[in-house]
């Protein structure tokens, strides 16, 4: 049973993606079954869970790179699990996706990184996707560094890279695959606050795989719990809310980071 922080609306007009009897695995294996959510336009959504609870690859099938094996998936009112593959890309031209090691082109300077996607998907003249590559590095805090190489700045501002590059076609959904991972406490909260800037600046909806409760807690408007042991959601809602109020033990130990023998009777 799904512990909630506040009720699901299966109607709810404000929702930019919807999941619906999302069932996930590969050929025999499912790894989780029947995950019904919404995410709600301009808010910062984060997807939780323990060690092979499938949050990657539920963001993979949110973005259309894994078939599901039952359900459906809307975004921006078109359902991507049943899309072909023209349909399906002009689904992910409203998407911007930021991968968890950050998967810049080490050839490449930040400024052509950037602006890849643009030349792939517009036919835009160079000087136009120059501009729009500079102008979204400097929305990151990356403005003079357009020449560099990704090996010659830090981790923390490859990761701010990456976001502008998913950000370069103004996508609706920016989807980030654990931003925080591999960062120092500061650089994390530097980041976290960039994230947020982004999402109320630019009134973007944001979907983010985490486990940095730090973070978390610093940024996500609601969250779900993957629960491996279940195979479904065993909460969503506030995730200060969900650590002060639920009932579930793995969500309290989760939230709490206690260990599991402490919730036990003496």
């Amino acid at each position: 049973m799904t512990d909630s922080g506040m009720s699901r609306a299966d109607d709810d007009g404000d929702a930019v993606i919807r999941v619906r009897g999302l069932t996930m695995g590969f050929d025999d294996f499912v790894l989780m079954r029947d995950l019904n959510f919404d995410v709600r336009r301009g808010e910062i959504f984060v997807i939780l869970g323990g060690s092979g609870s499938g949050k990657s690859t539920l963001l993979k099938h949110m973005i259309g790179l894994y078939q599901p094996l039952a359900g459906h998936i809307w975004v921006a009112g078109a359902d991507i699990a049943e899309a072909d593959d023209a349909r399906r890309e002009a689904i992910l031209r409203r998407v911007g996706v930021m991968y968890q090691m950050g998967a810049l082109f080490g050839s490449m300077t930040l400024l052509e990184n950037v602006r890849l996607p643009l030349e792939v998907h517009t036919d835009l003249p160079r000087e136009a996707m120059d501009a729009i590559a500079r102008a979204r590095l400097q929305l990151v805090g990356l403005g003079a560094f357009a020449d560099f190489m990704p090996s010659e700045i830090s981790g923390g501002m490859q990761k701010r890279a990456a976001i502008a590059r998913a950000m370069v076609l103004d996508p609706e959904v920016l989807f980030l695959d654990e931003p925080s991972a591999g960062l120092d406490p500061i650089t994390s909260a530097d980041l976290d606050r960039l994230i947020q800037r982004l999402a109320r600046t630019l009134d973007m909806t944001i979907v983010i795989v985490s486990h940095e409760l730090a973070s978390i807690f610093a940024i996500a408007d609601r969250v779900i719990m993957l629960d491996k042991e279940s195979q479904g959601i065993a909460a969503e809602g506030d995730p200060a809310t969900l650590r002060d109020t639920s009932n579930h033990p793995w969500v309290q130990r989760f939230l709490r980071r206690t260990d599991s023998d402490e919730e036990r009777p003496a």
